[in-house]
């Protein structure tokens, strides 16, 4: 069963949203069912525990492949300021 949720949204963000259903022959609720459905917030902490090993585990194969892609590394480990 489905729940109906009724939000609020400038003008523009909705006129983008209905081209872009009628472009895709989709639904407003359609598109906004489907961005809610991927933001990793609302994913369970089992999904996100596997994801972020998943990413630990293949980390050095990424670096390999993308090494431009890699970010610089600041003297306590963490990123460098761009500044």
């Amino acid at each position: 069963m489905s729940k109906s949720v009724t939000i609020r949204v400038p003008d523009e963000v909705h006129a983008r949203l209905q081209e872009r259903a009628a472009r895709e022959g989709s639904t407003v609720t359609a598109i906004l069912t489907e961005a809610a459905l991927r933001d990793p917030r609302l994913s369970d902490p089992a999904s996100l525990a596997r994801a972020a090993a998943w990413v630990r585990h293949h980390a050095q194969e990424f670096a390999e492949a993308f090494p431009e892609e890699e970010p610089a590394v600041g003297p306590r480990g963490g990123e460098a300021d761009a500044a």
